[in-house]
Formats: structure tokens, C-alpha cells, sequence
């Protein structure tokens, strides 16, 4: 503070700790980590890692395109816009890595594959969500769901954040692909876990916040963090439910059960439920990785736990160690431990580093 003094941050010093242990022992080029309270917004860990080069920081920067963690916006418009539900069947075929016009025309010869909304959510199929969203939605729908959620503007919060671009083009096929999560939108870690904190919610925002107090040299208290308590909801409260049902798919049986999960089917998080959502995407041009893991858990408050969200964003090059999802398993470990959830380890950060350096 200018007059002196002493801000009191919300951070968990042990967990604070064991983010940036993560990201240091998996030698991640660019990585960050931020696990909020979702009662109170309160930040428990806010760590930004930068393997070479000057530190920055990663947390409120929005240079990351948000890939299929934008699924959960499109989800969130199918579900309150085009009245689906995480049951609704959809048959496909193509995808993988790009969205063509022939992958969103249907097809019976081709599409030899169905599923519902939840399962595509938690495996991220992209035509699934490309062929919905351009026969369901309008590009005005889905713009105005993903302001809702912060596009296009900076959230509230204790420093500067740069807010997500945003945009949604109105030709069909580019529409489906940016529904689906390829480009033309991008996404702080910050804003990542209030996405999942909002879901959490039941719909309902909450402040982030970093700085409890602050403190003057003659002990007098100058300023307190405000209110994190929302006036309105983002999303309706069965939205927020639907949303929960298709993202605990991720983790179930999704893109993220392996990370979540050792080689024999045992969760690294036994009895506690997690919703998420993963995005992967790779800028051709620089060979930049992106990956992304968001969520929260548990995933129905329990009394004697306090209810997280989480947002991991990892940047790799063409050779990887790592994804998001493990890193934010990792983390979600190291929290569920100290609470002393009967179980749960902590992740061997030592010994991480340990066989990076083979």
C-alpha cells in the first residue's frame, strides 16, 4: 500500500507452495494454477510459472484460446436457448482434430456413432457440439451466453484482468467450429475458474478475490475485501444442474479418466465426485500446446468441506511431459489432503522431479 502497511492475502501458503512445486518439477515451459473457495471467491492458490524467460503473470492474462473448455458455454445455450438436456442423443461421425462442412451434414451410412449431450461433453466431441449449436442455436445465442459467462469483459477482481476475446462468426461453418472450440474466443486461468465456480453456483457469479485486508503500520484496518455475494445469476438454476451432470462426465469416463485414475480403475480422489472440462488445441504456426483442465469439487457441497473450483492452464511445445489435467488432479490431491479427506494422498513432488530428470 502507498502509506505503508500490510495486505493480508487469501492464499493457502501450503497450497500455494505445492502449485508452483507442480509446475516447477514437471519443467513446464508456461503454466498456471488457480484453485478458489466457491463459497466466498476467495483465492486459496494463484501461482503463474514461466520455465525460461521473464515471470508473468499467466493467471489474468487471456492469450490462451479457450479450445473445448467453450463447450461449456455452447452447453450452457443448448441447454437454456434450444431447450436440450444432457440426455439429448446426437449421432456423428469426423471431428478429431478439425471441423469440415461434411462432418456437419447428417449422414445414417456414415454416422456410426452416437451419443448424448453429457457423454460429448465429457469426451469433447467436436461435430457433436458443431452440429448442434448450427442447427440450435443462432450466433447472436451463443454471443450473448458467452458474455454472460465474461467475454469480452475484464472481471472484477484485485489487479487488472485481461478480459477473453471473443468472436462469433455468423458464416455456418466457422460458427460451428468456434461453438465447438476451435478459436476466435480466449480465456484467463482466472476467468476459467469462475466459469466452473459459476456452474457450482447453481448459476450465481462470485468475485474473485486475492487480498482479505489491508493493514496500517499503527494496526488500523484501511480496507477489506468487498462483498463477493452476486445480485443476479448467470445462468438458471437447472442450467447450472445440467451443466454439473455433463461435466462430471469428464472425469468419469471421459478425457480426463485416466488422468484421474490409476492403471487399475482406482480414483486418485476416492469418494469425492468431480465435475471438469479438458481443452487441447495447437497453434500451427508457433507449435504452441495448449491444454486445459477446469472444475470443481466436490461436486455437491459436504458440510465439512469447503467446495473448490480450479483452473489449470498448461503451455507445452511440440514435445510434452504433461497436460492441465494432471497437474489440476494434482492439486485438487494436495487439497483434499490437507482437509483430510480419508484416501487422499498428496502428489510426491519430489519424486516428480525426480523422473523428469532421467
Amino acid at each position: 500500500p502507498a502509506e505503508g502497511g500490510t495486505a493480508k492475502l487469501t492464499l493457502d501458503p501450503a497450497l500455494q507452495r505445492e502449485a508452483l512445486g507442480l509446475m516447477e518439477a514437471h519443467h513446464l515451459p508456461e503454466a498456471a494454477v488457480v484453485l478458489m473457495d466457491v463459497a466466498t471467491g476467495k483465492l486459496l492458490a494463484y501461482a503463474s510459472h514461466v520455465d525460461h524467460g521473464a515471470l508473468h503473470d499467466l493467471c489474468v492474462e487471456a492469450t490462451a484460446p479457450s479450445a473445448s473448455v467453450f463447450k461449456i458455454v455452447t452447453g450452457a445455450a443448448l441447454v437454456e436457448d434450444a431447450h436440450l438436456s444432457p440426455d439429448t442423443k446426437q449421432c456423428y461421425s469426423g471431428g478429431e482434430q478439425r471441423i469440415n462442412t461434411v462432418d456437419l451434414v447428417e449422414d445414417p451410412q456414415r454416422d456410426r456413432w452416437c451419443t448424448t449431450l453429457a457423454g460429448a461433453m465429457g469426451r469433447s466431441l467436436n461435430t457433436v457440439f458443431a452440429r448442434l449449436a448450427k442447427e440450435r442455436l443462432t450466433p447472436t445465442q451463443l454471443e450473448a451466453m458467452a458474455q454472460r459467462f465474461g467475454y469480452a469483459d475484464p472481471i472484477p477482481f484485485d489487479v487488472p484482468v485481461q478480459a477473453g476475446a471473443l468472436r462469433v462468426p455468423s458464416e455456418p461453418l466457422e460458427f460451428a467450429r468456434t461453438a465447438a472450440g476451435f478459436w476466435n474466443t480466449t480465456l484467463s486461468p482466472l476467468q476459467a475458474a469462475e466459469i466452473s465456480a459459476i456452474v457450482a453456483r447453481e448459476g450465481e457469479p462470485v468475485r474473485p478475490s486475492i487480498v482479505e485486508q489491508v493493514v496500517a503500520p499503527t494496526g488500523a484496518i484501511v480496507w477489506t475485501a468487498p462483498d463477493a455475494r452476486a445480485s443476479r445469476h448467470v445462468i438458471a438454476k437447472d442450467t447450472a444442474a445440467q451443466l454439473q451432470t455433463m461435466m462430471e462426465h469428464t472425469v468419469s469416463e471421459g478425457t480426463c479418466f485416466k488422468a484421474f485414475h490409476d492403471p487399475k480403475g482406482s480414483a486418485f480422489l476416492p469418494g469425492i465426485h468431480v465435475a471438469g472440462k479438458t481443452g487441447t488445441l495447437t497453434e500451427a504456426e508457433t507449435q504452441r500446446y495448449y491444454t486445459w483442465f477446469t472444475g470443481f469439487a466436490p461436486t455437491h457441497p459436504d458440510p465439512g468441506v469447503r467446495q473448490v473450483a480450479v483452473a489449470v492452464l498448461v503451455v507445452n511445445g511440440p514435445s510434452w511431459q504433461v497436460k492441465a489435467n494432471v497437474v489440476a488432479r494434482d492439486v485438487l490431491r494436495a487439497y483434499f489432503a490437507e482437509q483430510g479427506l480419508q484416501g487422499v494422498t498428496r502428489p510426491g513432488i519430489h519424486e516428480i522431479a525426480r523422473r523428469h530428470k532421467k
